[in-house]
């Protein structure tokens, strides 16, 4: 009896303690629900049957293990955006990087999330998933020890903000290969969610919508996602201020909002004080930006924030956006006026502002320009300096370890080269430690997105025309703001600087999901020559020219043998028997 007693208690407790830094276990199935947020009834990728997905909170330098099983009917892969997966990149989840988890098998990733903090999300990085869904947040909380720089609020709400599109996302990926752009969206979602009728002309009667429940006088933390395929948001609440406090993992100067435009792929948090008369509720808004106004109206999400002594429904206009919906200048002083908290602490006990970017010689220039999606070779395919990049059967890491040749070339151009564009694996050689400059010259008409996986990056400058020598005389080298995701406008250009310090093969993308299938972006390859060793994880799986190294896998729900959880429960099962025996041997 007293082993059965042991046995109740290991299962009363959690997973066994480790040495070192905490670990945090996730078990996700990833697969289709039924949906209809705009009033449509489609499929959408849901997580444990959610949409959105759950939220990986942790604390800095925790481990996180998320064991995916992959319910979907074609392979998947999630991808961690804004966690920069410290000195390896084996599980980043994006297409260079790994292979994808077929239909049916599990896989389990397993990561650090070390010397970060702030906010962050997850979603599937295979093939336009992310128009479907299987998105969802990540909060990295500070350690006990660090300060945050305000009052630590009374609340915490995630809020994903996005268009949608009616159709799904295997018809959007038809269109595309087919030759035709996606054309503008169906609406835009809050939540998931569609918008609350504010409008019985625009807003058909049964539409679910967001209802955010608040305290008067209270303090909330929100962070904001645009989750979207394509198009800039404006986000704001009615008669409240946003005070703009951190963005994708950085601290920043604190400034109010009364509105702020969020483009694809961007995170924000803002503290909202609950300080107005609670005789209504107020309208929480995310609009579409210079997009044809004809449109406009069907791209307005709309969210009720709720206080619990409110005594009826929002009413009036809904709160006014930007005065032109095409003035991008509103937007780029908007930018510009972001600047990053140099006082504050971030993950580590150290000042932010002690590592003086501006001090530091730049090492390599990079000028990547854009331009509309042209035809090549007789498909629709959008480039950076004349190159589509297609991704290889063989996973850029996986080819690099295992000396794979003819997988990709490291010669990337540094600046337009004026010729032909053509179709190509050809990425970028980085120097370990060096110093980058990136500059994004849009020669495209709508607004893009750039994400850097592995990094966060300075934002030093944006401006509309061509990027010259000369521009850098207008750079702020002092507190441009640390982060993941900048958005460069259409004749315009946005630089960045990068301090190339963690090995790997990382994704440099365009975050608008219609021109990154069509092949916008391109890796940057980041060697350490004084340890080139890259430990291959236990469950890694094969495909292309290592396909025969594959080992057979399980289509059952069964954990990933690399995963600690298995230990645990394999360390489970032994102790049942052993219980189940000693009962019976009494």
């Amino acid at each position: 009896m007293p082993l059965l007693l042991l046995l109740l208690l290991l299962a009363a407790s959690p997973a066994p303690a480790r040495a070192g830094d905490p670990y945090a276990y996730y078990d996700w199935e990833v697969s289709y629900v039924s949906a209809q947020p705009l009033g449509v009834k489609q499929k959408v990728i849901g997580i444990n049957g959610q949409f959105p997905g759950p939220a990986l909170n942790v604390t800095t330098n925790w481990n996180v293990v998320v064991n995916v099983r992959n319910a979907l009917d074609e392979p998947l892969l999630l991808t961690w955006n804004g966690v920069q997966q410290r000195k390896s990149a084996w599980q980043d989840g994006v297409l260079g990087t790994n292979c994808a988890i077929p239909a049916g098998w599990n896989w389990t990733y397993t990561f650090q999330v070390k010397d970060q903090v702030g906010s962050f999300f997850y979603f599937p990085s295979t093939p336009l998933h992310r128009a479907a869904g299987g998105y969802g947040g990540i909060i990295i909380n500070n350690r006990d020890v660090i300060p945050i720089p305000f009052g630590f609020p009374d609340g915490d709400i995630t809020l994903f903000i996005g268009d949608w599109y009616n159709r799904g996302h295997k018809e959007l990926r038809r269109a595309l290969d087919g030759g035709t752009l996606l054309g503008a969206p169906d609406g835009v979602l809050i939540n998931g969610l569609g918008p609350y009728q504010y409008n019985e002309s625009l807003v058909p009667p049964g539409i679910v919508y967001e209802r955010i429940n608040v305290e008067p006088g209270k303090t909330y933390r929100f962070r904001v996602h645009n989750v979207g395929v394509s198009t800039s948001l404006n986000f704001r609440i009615q008669n409240h201020n946003l005070l703009l406090v951190e963005t994708e993992g950085s601290y920043t100067s604190q400034q109010n909002y009364t509105n702020l435009d969020i483009h694809v792929g961007q995170s924000y948090s803002f503290l909202v004080t609950m300080d107005q008369n609670a005789s209504t509720d107020y309208y929480v808004v995310a609009s579409a930006r210079f997009v044809d106004a004809a449109v406009v109206d069907k791209l307005t999400g709309v969210a009720i924030l709720h206080y619990s002594n409110s005594q009826g429904p929002a009413s009036g206009p809904l709160p006014d956006p930007p005065n032109d919906q095409y003035d991008t200048g509103f937007s780029i002083n908007q930018a510009r006026s972001i600047r990053w908290n140099v006082t504050a602490s971030g993950a580590r006990p150290n000042p932010q502002g002690s590592f003086h970017y501006g001090d530091i010689t730049v090492t390599d220039v990079y000028l990547l320009q854009s331009r509309p999606p042209e035809v090549i070779d007789g498909k629709l395919r959008s480039t950076l300096n004349e190159i589509s990049y297609i991704a290889p059967s063989t996973p850029l890491v996986l080819a690099q370890l295992f000396n794979v040749p003819g997988v990709y070339k490291l010669d990337f151009p540094n600046h337009p080269m004026n010729r032909l564009p053509k179709v190509d694996t050809s990425i970028i050689n980085g120097t370990y430690k060096g110093f980058m400059e990136i500059i994004f010259q849009n020669n495209a008409t709508t607004v893009q997105s750039y994400h850097l996986d592995g990094y966060a990056f300075f934002v030093v400058g944006m401006d509309y025309g061509l990027w010259t020598e000369n521009s850098r005389g207008t750079y702020n080298k002092w507190d441009g703001v640390a982060r993941s995701t900048i958005q460069v406008f259409p004749g315009a250009w946005t630089a960045i600087l990068v301090f190339l310090d963690n090995a790997g093969i990382w994704n440099l993308r365009v975050q608008n999901l219609d021109t990154w299938y069509l092949g916008q972006e391109v890796y940057i390859n980041v060697v350490n020559p004084e340890d080139n060793s890259s430990t291959l994880p236990d469950n890694a799986i094969f495909c292309g020219a290592l396909s025969s190294l594959q080992k057979e896998q399980s289509h059952r729900f069964m954990y990933s043998e690399a995963s600690p959880v298995a230990q645990w429960r394999n360390t489970f099962s032994l102790l049942f028997l052993l219980a189940f025996f000693n009962i019976w041997l009494q």
